[in-house]
């Protein structure tokens, strides 16, 4: 099901992965999108059925609609862990508490750049770092601090912040990349840093964004240098270009890695639909993994291929749940008008196939389109 070749073979990895998925939150982030507690808990219920682990609710002091779906999906029984969100405030906490939220993510800014344009000092960050999870912990909450813009921190301050939340009980840790701005050698050195800094029993989470097109190379880089869990969203949702996206970090440590998460990437693919309807959006046709065009074919050299799905495709069309078809256009061969004649069960002797691929050409070029079933009926009368 996968063909990658041998390339990849020296590179391969042991390693115990785990997604903390953010869609219902930081997913939710993404311009324009509203989602209401029904919709977040029927996503929740499908990243569950799909085997992520654990699944961020929500911060449910954002409003009352937010607070309904944590309690929601919280009371749901789901297979997932549910994780909520919280600032380093008490009172975001005591919602948590109020809810039976029994884990959580308390995040922080660290950068200079954050903290001087929200007004707070260095000292006065730690001090309300310190009291968040001290407070959380005491409750019974499972902590993993999150120290906003972590990858523009100083980093004196980042060790001085991520010391303090352990010392006050947070059981793990997110080394958070919050304007995508890392390359994956800086995301593997802080990483790698972290793990020097908090010891080897605090598991280590990487939050990145994809504003360079490097969000899931980073996740890999992360997971090199001791990282645990990885976080992501559906579809890569999130504010500006968006987070690194669950399945695209799934699908390449599956087949370039040769690391099995435990996903799979046929449900997340049917949910990425879902999602996508949800949210009144549309994706690029050739994106990976749920791209509609990853198993359609419309050039003619690669048509004439069709036949042998090694020889022009990565990996099966079965591995993710989608349907390979060829489809007709400028770029068809004499072979996509074999392949569409026995598809749609019309009988066309050889020789009139010609003809009719130079119709087909015609058309598509008119168009500027694609040639549907429907007029390719028609054009073999």
């Amino acid at each position: 099901m996968i063909w990658t070749g041998e390339i990849n073979r020296a590179y391969a990895l042991e390693l115990e992965v785990g997604f903390y998925d953010t869609t219902l939150r930081d997913g939710e982030q993404t311009v324009g999108v509203v989602l209401d507690p029904a919709q977040k808990l029927e996503i929740a219920r499908g990243l569950a059925e799909a085997g992520v682990e654990r699944i961020e609710a929500g911060f449910p002091r954002v409003s009352e609609e937010d607070y309904e779906a944590v309690r929601l999906i919280a009371a749901a029984g789901l297979s997932a862990e549910v994780w909520g969100f919280s600032r380093a405030v008490r009172a975001d906490v005591e919602a948590l508490v109020e809810l039976g939220v029994r884990a959580s993510v308390i995040e922080s800014p660290i950068s200079d750049l954050k903290l001087d344009a929200l007004g707070v000092t260095r000292d006065e960050m730690l001090r309300r770092i310190r009291d968040a999870v001290s407070f959380a912990t005491g409750e019974g909450i499972t902590v993993a601090y999150f120290g906003v813009d972590s990858t523009r921190a100083d980093p004196a301050f980042y060790d001085a912040a991520y010391t303090s939340a352990v010392e006050a009980g947070a059981a793990e840790v997110v080394a958070v990349d919050t304007l995508g701005i890392a390359t994956p050698d800086a995301v593997h050195a802080l990483v790698g840093r972290t793990r020097e800094l908090v010891g080897p029993n605090v598991p280590i989470h990487f939050h990145g964004h994809n504003d360079f097109g490097l969000a899931t190379a980073n996740a890999v880089a992360a997971l090199r240098a001791g990282a645990r869990w990885i976080h992501g969203t559906l579809n890569g949702m999130g504010e500006r270009a968006g987070n690194a996206n669950v399945g695209e970090v799934a699908l390449a440590l599956r087949a370039l890695y040769g690391v099995d998460t435990g996903v799979d990437l046929a449900r997340l693919r049917a949910l990425s639909e879902r999602v996508r309807r949800l949210s009144g959006y549309e994706l690029e046709p050739w994106k990976p993994l749920v791209g509609e065009n990853l198993f359609r074919r419309e050039s003619g050299a690669v048509a004439s291929q069709f036949h042998d799905p090694p020889s022009i495709e990565p990996y099966s069309s079965e591995l993710v749940g989608a349907e390979r078809g060829v489809v007709l256009g400028k770029k068809s061969g004499i072979d996509s008008i074999r392949i569409k004649c026995e598809e749609l069960g019309l009988d066309v002797p050889e020789e009139r196939q010609r003809e009719l691929l130079a119709e087909v050409k015609r058309l598509g070029t008119e168009k500027r389109g694609l040639v549907s079933d429907e007029e390719f009926r028609g054009l073999a009368g």
